[in-house]
């Protein structure tokens, strides 16, 4: 009965269980989470689409915040429902966020969109409250992409949306002290809006994926509270979510670590805008362009740049003549020509002005990949051949934000606080993030858009 066990399990989570590892992993993972959502809520055209396009007469009273809203009090506010989509959408549009590299999902942004428009719109929450819901969400996430995983992705869900709509109905659940029968509803009320495909990665869409999943996981927890029913084995019914998103099925094995196995300790953060494949790639040119600065050979002298990855780059990122900002992060290509050229891999990279950019275009034509099934996914090898027959190689063992080599404390808050100031300014920045890296120690969460 695994729709009921994890029912059960974050009915009774609490507080006290979580190991000050975990706290730590949960805090990091919320601040860099509310660092994307500022930052991309200004930097892609996509959340203020979404915000304009649903903000109207037909709103609800606005109860909470659009953190990167930097403009009007009438656009810095909306209904619960709005907040959380459109916050959802900007946390994920830049790809810059969060990454449980395990199952690639990127656990934060549903679950931490839907919980802060709710504890804002509900509140007062505490802040130990508010973690420990957050939490149990992002565990609901990564426990049940475990449960599909390769097999649902390898399909080509997108497995962020469709584990986050119901880690989103978890975490809310928790947060409105659902017991576990309505708990367990919410949960079957979120799988079956089960939403997300990767034939819309490099579009607005895939970040629309995100929003959609806070916003539906929220609307199942609300739903199941005010006695709305679905079914009771939603999961693991025959034609419930589990058996229908893949062909594999393994919630016992993982529910039952649910509490001892933590997968929040697992998160990692992205230290470029783009797909996570891409990253070592990204890793090896930049090395190799700081060790040009100091040749005779220059980037012109380049006759061509070869790459050996693991296959799953050119499934996920193989767009060899990306036209948009967007297609750029998902663009092996791409990446390999920024990181050579810019010495660097930030948003600035990825604009539709540096994807049209001829210099970078005439680059990123000399770049030829070939896929190694030995290559990790966290490895890649990057050579350059010049005019003159010479070559340089890099190896990346562990790219820069995996487990084995993750960023620091230092790293994480440049990460923020670029991002945000670029958004709202470096004072206010400064503010934010002194807030949302406090988060845990607030009496109320709900007041957090409000103190930077």
């Amino acid at each position: 009965m695994a729709t009921l066990q994890l029912a059960s399990w974050a009915t009774n989570l609490q507080y006290a269980n979580l190991t000050s590892d975990v706290l730590l992993a949960a805090n990091k993972s919320f601040y860099n989470w509310a660092g994307c959502a500022i930052g991309g809520f200004a930097s892609q055209p996509a959340p203020q689409i979404a915000l304009n396009s649903t903000l109207g007469p037909f709103s609800g009273p606005a109860t909470s915040s659009i953190l990167g809203a930097n403009g009007s009090i009438s656009h810095s506010f909306a209904d619960a429902q709005i907040a959380a989509f459109v916050n959802g959408i900007a946390s994920h549009v830049d790809d810059y966020d969060d990454t449980h590299l395990e199952t690639i999902i990127h656990p934060a942004g549903p679950v931490a969109s839907a919980l802060l428009a709710i504890a804002e719109a509900y509140g007062p929450v505490t802040g130990q409250d508010f973690m420990t819901a957050f939490v149990a969400g992002v565990e609901t996430e990564c426990k049940l992409g475990l449960s599909v995983w390769p097999q649902h992705y390898d399909v080509g869900w997108h497995i962020t949306s469709t584990t986050g709509s119901i880690g989103a109905a978890v975490a809310v659940s928790k947060l409105l002290s659902l017991d576990k029968n309505h708990t367990a509803q919410a949960i079957g009320i979120a799988s079956t809006q089960v939403i997300g495909m990767q034939a819309f990665f490099g579009s607005d869409t895939k970040s629309f994926h995100i929003g959609r999943a806070a916003q539906s996981g929220m609307l199942a927890a609300l739903l199941a509270k005010n006695g709305y029913t679905s079914a009771s084995d939603a999961l693991e019914a025959k034609y419930g979510w589990l058996h229908v998103v893949s062909t594999r099925e393994n919630a016992t094995a993982y529910f039952d670590q649910l509490g001892r196995e933590w997968e929040i300790k697992k998160n990692t953060f992205k230290p470029y805008p783009c797909g996570i494949v891409m990253h070592p790639t990204i890793d090896g040119a930049i090395q190799l362009a700081n060790e040009i600065s100091g040749r005779s050979s220059t980037i012109e002298n380049v006759k061509s740049v070869e790459l050996r990855v693991n296959p799953e780059v050119l499934v996920l990122t193989g767009k060899s003549s990306p036209q948009t900002g967007l297609e750029g992060k998902f663009s092996i290509y791409h990446a390999a020509a920024i990181g050579l050229l810019y010495g660097e891999a930030t948003p600035s990279q990825f604009t539709d002005e540096v994807v049209k950019n001829s210099t970078v275009v005439t680059l990123r034509r000399k770049v030829n990949v070939t896929i190694d099934d030995g290559v990790p996914t966290d490895a890649a090898y990057v050579m350059l051949q010049f005019d003159d027959g010479t070559k340089l190689e890099k190896h990346v063992e562990h790219v820069k934000g995996s487990m084995e080599n993750p960023l620091t404390d230092e790293e994480l808050k440049k990460k923020f606080m670029e991002q945000v100031t670029l958004a709202i300014g470096p004072d206010r920045a400064q503010r934010a993030y002194d807030t949302f890296t406090q988060a845990e120690q607030l009496e109320d969460i709900g007041k957090i858009r409000g103190m930077y």
